[in-house]
C-alpha cells in the first residue's frame, strides 16, 4: 500500500510546492535585502518544521532561525481557542523583524496570540509566512506588527465535505 493510497486527489504536486516554497523564500530575500538587520525566521514547531527547512534553504540572506511550540488543540482536531507557549524561543527578538513560519493558518488565534508574544519582546516587526491558509475559517483578524507582511504558500477555501477528506 503507497504512503497516499488513502487521497482521493493531490491538490498541489511536490514540483508546484517546491516552486511556490522558492517564489515566496526570494520574495522574503527582496524584502528584506535592504533592512539594517536581517530578519529572525522562527518555525512554529512541529508542524512547520519541513516547510521551514525548505523555505530557509532557499533564503538567500544571513538569516537566524529559532522555533516556538504553541499549542491550542492538546488531543483534539479542533482549537480550543486559548493558546499557551510551551517552548519560548532562545533567540533575543527586541528590535529584530521577526518572519513567523507557519504550517497552517486556520482560525487564526495561535497564530494572533504568537504574534502579540513576540511584540511583548520587542521584535520591531512581525511577519506571518504560511504554508497554507484557510481563511473561511478565521474566527481573529491577524494583526502583524510594524512594518510586517504574510506570505502563503497555497489557499484553501471552504470545501464540500468530499473535498475535506482529500486534505
Amino acid at each position: 500500500m503507497s504512503l497516499d493510497s488513502h487521497m482521493e486527489k493531490v491538490l498541489w504536486t511536490e514540483d508546484q510546492i517546491q516552486d511556490r516554497v522558492a517564489q515566496i523564500a526570494s520574495q522574503i530575500t527582496h524584502d528584506f535585502r535592504a533592512a539594517p538587520h536581517p530578519p529572525l525566521i522562527v518555525g512554529v514547531a512541529t508542524g512547520a518544521f519541513l516547510f521551514l527547512a525548505d523555505l530557509v534553504r532557499r533564503i538567500h540572506l544571513p538569516i537566524s532561525v529559532d522555533l516556538v511550540r504553541a499549542q491550542s488543540y492538546g488531543f483534539a482536531t479542533l482549537s480550543n481557542g486559548a493558546p499557551t507557549i510551551s517552548l519560548d524561543l532562545k533567540l533575543d527578538v527586541k528590535g529584530k523583524h521577526v518572519v513567523l513560519v507557519e504550517d497552517i493558518v486556520d482560525t487564526g488565534c495561535t497564530l494572533s496570540y504568537l504574534i502579540g508574544h513576540l511584540e511583548s519582546k520587542g521584535a520591531s516587526s512581525v511577519s506571518v509566512c504560511t504554508f497554507l491558509d484557510k481563511p473561511a475559517r478565521r474566527k481573529v483578524d491577524i494583526e502583524l506588527v510594524g512594518d510586517g507582511k504574510f506570505y502563503k504558500g497555497f489557499e484553501k477555501h471552504p470545501c464540500t465535505p468530499r473535498e475535506s477528506r482529500e486534505i
